[in-house]
């Protein structure tokens, strides 16, 4: 064998396995199908501005032990994501306080707040999909307002038929307070996320512009001891139970000559007959006062959901019932698997957030470190 470990995948999860296995002594050869490595938080360099290529990314955590991970190779700016929604114009804070409550009813007190979603709640005693968990949690009219249309969009269904653990990933909060993770540290690497990656790899063989399954996986599974698989498991199994259903985005960015055009890093556009669900303009990610946020030009990116097809990037897995019961046959096949190891959103067809994937890589490289080593 050539490599200790064939990493299939250079995101976030393969670039963290990569490091901790070359920091062991490993050999690794990390390969993607894209034209660049670093996975969806990509970026560009447009008009000296760096641009998310595959949406906004956020870095946050409260895990002490990832946190001193990433920062032994970067350096965090202490941006903090406040997120506004535009309804039919009206402006919202986000996550929905104090300052949500008080631009839709004009309550100055949690008391008043907790009482108006009280009585919008009606009669919702046994929650089943996720309208009637919007409405338990913050009322009728912020639902309709705020949260029904931007989600229908984004997943293409009703909010009926949606689970309602989707909407528990929002912070309602009784404050005035406008920051939208609840975690002890947040921030965006300086510099933009390929400074980041390209530290995970440094030392690291990589090969970009291969598609695993183009012919040659048979050959490229015998270069290794180990395979590291970060796609999708059911393309693996070459949809053996059928196919796994996900939802993707289209991106359609643009330069604009003037030096601020919202505001503000995310606007949501919440209504249902505006086609994208947010617009982001990223020279916003920078600190106030630095050289990117006196340019005279800007980028935005507006952001579209769509279905998922073949050759689309498969961004978010779609956790239903039916979806969950064909992961779990496929995750049935994987526990089987003596020398691969299945990791990150796609693999393992669950929502990660950055530092859970990062989590979820020391984790996998500590368990196969241990097998490696016993007797």
């Amino acid at each position: 064998m050539t490599y200790d470990y064939l990493i299939v995948g250079s995101g976030l999860f393969g670039a963290t396995f990569a490091r901790l296995a070359t920091d062991s002594g490993k050999r690794c050869l990390v390969i993607d199908k894209r034209s660049h490595v670093g996975g969806n938080v990509y970026c560009e360099d447009v008009e000296g501005i760096h641009v998310h290529q595959y949406g906004p990314h956020i870095f946050h955590t409260s895990d002490k032990k990832v946190w001193a991970f990433v920062n032994r190779f970067v350096e965090f700016n202490r941006f903090t994501l406040m997120t506004v929604a535009n309804y039919k114009g009206r402006l919202f804070n986000l996550p929905f306080n104090m300052n949500t409550f008080y631009g839709m009813w004009g309550v100055r007190t949690p008391e008043e707040a907790h009482a108006m979603i009280e009585a919008q709640r009606g009669e919702i005693k046994d929650i089943t999909n996720l309208e009637e968990q919007a409405i338990s949690l913050v009322g009728r009219d912020i639902y309709e307002a705020l949260i029904k249309g931007y989600t229908e969009k984004q997943w293409g269904r009703s909010c009926k038929d949606l689970p309602s653990f989707i909407i528990r990933r929002l912070p309602v909060r009784y404050t005035f307070d406008n920051n939208y993770f609840n975690d002890t540290y947040q921030g965006i690497p300086i510099g933009g996320y390929n400074v980041l990656i390209d530290k995970l790899l440094e030392g690291v063989e990589v090969k970009t512009d291969i598609d695993f399954f183009d012919g040659l996986e048979s050959q490229w599974r015998s270069l290794a001891d180990t395979l590291v698989f970060t796609g999708k498991i059911d393309d693996f199994y070459h949809h053996r139970f059928g196919e796994l259903q996900y939802r993707s985005l289209r991106f359609e960015h643009e330069v604009l000559h003037t030096p601020n055009y919202q505001g503000i890093a995310i606007m949501n556009f919440t209504d249902r007959e505006t086609p994208y669900t947010r617009i982001v303009e990223h020279k916003h990610f920078e600190m106030m006062g630095s050289e990117v946020n006196n340019l005279p030009m800007t980028v935005i990116s507006r952001e579209y959901p769509q279905a998922y097809l073949p050759g689309y990037e498969a961004y978010y897995p779609v956790n239903d019932d039916s979806n969950s019961r064909l992961y779990a046959q496929y995750q049935a096949l994987a526990e089987q698997e003596e020398h691969v190891i299945f990791g990150g959103r796609l693999a393992e067809y669950k929502y990660y957030d950055m530092d859970d994937t990062i989590a979820r890589a020391m984790a996998c490289w500590d368990d196969n470190k241990k097998i490696a080593t016993k007797p």
